[in-house]
């Protein structure tokens, strides 16, 4: 029986990689994003590289505060079961708090927290009744500090590690084998997160943390495939953010993140 697997924003960088990722491995997918055109050419290069893949596309907001029922009652008429949702799609906002746009600002909260919340819920009840399922929430190394001027972003993406890990908790105690993974990557290059949040002359994309899309993919996928509660992709970030979290005060852990912010 074919199962299926549901990205959102897997038309384009890290979620089209975990959609080669789980087409290679025999799922059937469901991929939801904005762009029209980012949708077909990403349906036809995923059907060239795996002969016989069964691909459906969803061109929709997921910053409207409707649209995780939509994408919920489109996959159930599509194929019934998911047994993996990975909740990638996302953009960022940078600047001075008072310069950026209120309005762009909400709808990215609705999208990384609203969204991604109603999303979780909506399949994680199926998932729990069937014990059986995986959910890959997307979250930052931004989640682990405070952010000057990308305050919102990182403030969006602390509420998905959190809400994920505690997911992840509740799901062990009550003996349930479905598993919710946070993924908190560090800064990705070569996607369009760089240019659409305006961040193309800061330092961020430009030190040793940065890793590919390829890169970040493959360490989530093997981690929530692992049934871990975290990941943090690359091999060096992990125990580098245990240690300065635990052990330096905020006000200069806030303080070296600015500078990894501010701008050339």
């Amino acid at each position: 029986m074919q199962k299926y697997a549901l990205v959102t924003g897997g038309s384009s960088g890290i979620g089209l990689e975990i959609s080669k990722l789980l087409a290679a491995e025999g799922y059937g997918l469901l991929i939801v994003a904005k762009p029209d055109y980012e949708l077909a050419q990403a349906k036809a290069g995923l059907e060239k590289l795996f002969a016989g893949l069964m691909v459906h596309t969803l061109a929709l907001d997921l910053s409207l505060r409707t649209s995780a029922e939509q994408v919920y009652n489109w996959a159930e008429q599509k194929v019934g079961t998911v047994e993996i949702l990975v909740n990638n799609a996302g953009f960022g906002t940078y600047g001075f708090i008072n310069d950026i746009d209120l309005e762009q600002d909400t709808a990215m909260l609705d999208l990384h927290v609203i969204t991604l919340y109603r999303l979780t819920r909506l399949f994680l009840k199926d998932m729990f009744a069937n014990n059986q399922g995986r959910i890959m929430n997307l979250s930052s190394v931004s989640a682990f500090q405070p952010n000057p001027f990308l305050q919102t972003y990182g403030a969006s993406k602390a509420f998905v590690y959190q809400f994920s890990q505690a997911i992840a908790y509740e799901l062990r105690e009550k003996g349930s084998a479905v598993r919710v993974t946070a993924v908190c990557p560090p800064p990705v290059k070569n996607t369009a997160f760089q240019h659409a949040a305006g961040m193309d002359r800061t330092n961020t994309f430009d030190n040793w943390m940065v890793l590919t899309p390829e890169k970040v993919a493959l360490d989530a996928y093997r981690g929530m495939k692992a049934g871990k509660a975290v990941v943090i992709p690359g091999p060096w970030y992990f125990p580098i953010a245990q240690s300065l979290t635990g052990l330096l005060p905020n006000a200069l852990i806030i303080r070296m993140s600015r500078y990894y912010l501010q701008t050339r």
